[in-house]
């Protein structure tokens, strides 16, 4: 079984594991939280509806797209891939910062061009390291991306000590927790705000298409169709 990314398959899909949702219609997990307007958005430009998730009166987590062509699930971001994987949804909207902290078995189709940030390494201002080889072995770093942190610190082969956080990872330098952190920046503000400085980026986060493998090979429930006709869109818009 091969996935794609980036226009190239890859091969080392386990499709034995897999379960396949019998959905009659086409499911798409969207993420809560900043990527979930432009999504819809997206969505509406090629036929599917689901702006009922952006009132704010709403509790709904499952929504059927008033055609009754698909329905949505609202998830967090961090569990659009999940969903994806495991067959219970074949779509799924999704940054590309979450896909290479948690590296799931998924189809990565495109780049929908909106969500930009960045994965970067910050410090206090007032701190003497300007260059990421500076911090000290064995120091610190606080992230809520471990793995990316750990990916990246190894490839300079630096040692250093991954302190996982959840929440503001900003507090780590401020309370004299960790030298550093590596998280997602967008316009700088919050780094700012909080007396921090970017030293680093890792990479650059847009929002990417994803699909459950064996739906997308297989075009269950006229899958392909819809990702092409969002490919499309994203071409025509840029």
């Amino acid at each position: 079984m091969r996935t794609w990314h980036g226009g190239r398959a890859i091969a080392n899909i386990n499709i034995v594991n897999i379960k396949i949702s019998p959905a009659m219609t086409i499911t798409v997990a969207l993420p809560k939280g900043a990527l979930l307007k432009d999504s819809i958005k997206l969505l509406q430009s090629v036929g599917l509806d689901f702006s009922a998730f952006l009132d704010s009166a709403s509790r709904q987590l499952q929504i059927q797209d008033p055609t009754g062509t698909a329905k949505a699930l609202l998830v967090r971001t961090q569990d659009v891939p999940v969903y994806v994987e495991y067959g219970q949804a074949q779509l799924g909207v999704v940054g590309y910062d979450v896909l290479r902290e948690k590296s799931p078995q998924v189809a990565h189709l495109a780049d929908l061009r909106f969500g930009s940030c960045r994965l970067s390494v910050a410090v206090k201002q007032s701190s003497p390291y300007r260059r990421p080889l500076e911090l000290p072995p064995h120091g610190r770093v606080a992230s809520k991306f471990v793995h990316c942190a750990n990916e990246y610190f190894d490839s300079i082969d630096l040692p250093v000590e991954i302190v996982p956080l959840s929440g503001s990872v900003e507090l780590g330098p401020i309370t004299g927790m960790s030298e550093a952190i590596v998280d997602l920046v967008s316009t700088g503000r919050t780094l700012k705000e909080n007396g921090l400085i970017e030293i680093e980026t890792l990479f650059e986060s847009t929002a990417r298409l994803i699909a459950h493998p064996l739906s997308y090979r297989l075009d269950m429930d006229n899958l392909n169709h819809w990702v092409e006709q969002i490919r499309a869109q994203t071409l025509s818009a840029a």
